[in-house]
């Protein structure tokens, strides 16, 4: 179903508001949207209290909410539409090691991200600014899912000025982090679903503000959690570096909306009003540098967090088990190296199971939401040394 099939900056009945809820689908007529996800994000826009909805070009069907959305409400918030990745989001590393010197097959070799943190737990949460949980023996994992760990080069630079100005050099290798907050963001949503279902919180209410605490802990926690990521990522190539980026990508916080403070929800939806932002593409294509242009507004200050998926997880594993074989799995077109010896996520994360990045940023340059300023391209790419048969 294409965006304009699919009733975009349409209005929907239902909700506390004085005026209609507003549901808008940011996406030209060449990128595909499933039909299903339009229904989720009409049906989010439904829910009481709610202002807005908006669904990025990266939007695809949720358990039971769209992934790549963003959603405003006023008096009420709602956990479910955040998820249980509380925090999930994206931070980017320049490392001190030139792209020449990359030799991601030995790399390969050498990674080993699982298992507990091998450091003082204490020590890293402190200097990240968190408090213990309970969770810490996930600290410093990746995770399932999509989430990864991408040694990367630079493609292009379409914006020298920008690129510049983050202090990264053309001939330097990069490090993308995409995880959140493990355990302690399911556990977090668990608490809550088992007394509210998919209810939302009146704001100001003691349920609401120990919820948002909880949340918040989850989000640092997750910021933490690719600090770490990043440290073991490049002790084992036997590199350094320093993070110029770190963004959220699923959280629930407090915004201004034309004088009235709402609720912004964001569901695999990146900021717009935090800097500079990521975008990647699958393992086996370009990641996008981009920098937020314009007020925001009309997209509910929210942005494409990635290339959005095209097929579920059993689909992609019946479908690619077909045309490969696990170990063409472990490189891409780019010759870059990916480490994964679970082959059923192997099957489920395999490029073309995602929808085309180019595409998917190209309809946020057209929307007038972001300028380019440079691609990235994948040298290496870690999910996991963990097997699943």
């Amino acid at each position: 179903m294409h965006p304009r099939q699919a009733r975009e900056d349409a209005c929907v009945n239902g909700g506390m508001n004085a005026t209609q809820p507003h549901v808008r689908v940011i996406a030209s007529p060449q990128s595909w949207v499933e039909g299903e996800a339009i229904r989720q994000l009409e049906a989010a826009a439904r829910l009481p209290g709610m202002h807005t909805a908006v669904g990025l070009p990266d939007l695809h069907p949720g358990k039971g909410a769209p992934v790549g959305a963003a959603f405003a409400s006023e008096g009420v918030f709602y956990p479910f539409l955040v998820g249980s990745d509380i925090g999930c989001g994206m931070g980017l590393w320049d490392m001190e090691l030139p792209a020449r010197k990359a030799k991601p097959e030995r790399w390969a070799a050498r990674l080993e991200l699982e298992g507990p943190w091998a450091g003082d737990v204490e020590a890293v949460l402190a200097e990240q600014g968190v408090q213990p949980c309970g969770f810490e023996l996930a600290l410093g994992t990746v995770g399932g899912g999509n989430h990864f760990a991408e040694v990367q080069r630079v493609e292009s630079v379409h914006d020298a000025a920008t690129f510049s100005s983050l202090g990264l050099g053309r001939d330097r290798l990069l490090l993308l982090v995409h995880s959140g907050s493990r355990g302690l963001g399911e556990a977090i949503l668990r608490a809550h679903v088992d007394r509210h279902g998919t209810g939302g919180l009146t704001e100001d209410t003691h349920e609401a503000r120990t919820y948002l605490a909880r949340h918040d802990q989850a989000v640092a926690w997750a910021r933490a959690n690719r600090a770490v990521i990043a440290r073991r990522m490049m002790q084992g190539i036997g590199a350094a570096g320093r993070r110029v980026l770190d963004i959220c990508h699923n959280n629930v916080t407090p915004k201004d909306f034309g004088g009235r403070t709402r609720w912004l929800h964001r569901k695999g939806a990146a900021p717009s009003d935090a800097g500079p932002v990521v975008i990647p593409g699958s393992r086996g294509a370009l990641s996008y540098l981009v920098l937020p242009v314009g007020d925001g507004a009309g997209s509910a200050h929210s942005l494409a967090h990635g290339a959005g998926r095209k097929w579920t997880r059993s689909s992609a594993r019946d479908r690619m088990r077909e045309r490969f074989t696990p170990e063409a799995l472990t490189r891409t077109v780019f010759k870059s190296h990916v480490v994964c010896e679970d082959r059923d996520l192997l099957y489920e994360e395999a490029p073309p199971v995602y929808k085309a990045i180019d595409r998917v940023v190209q309809d946020l340059v057209d929307a007038g939401l972001v300028r380019v300023v440079a691609t990235l391209a994948p040298v290496l790419t870690y999910k996991t040394r963990g097997r699943r048969e």
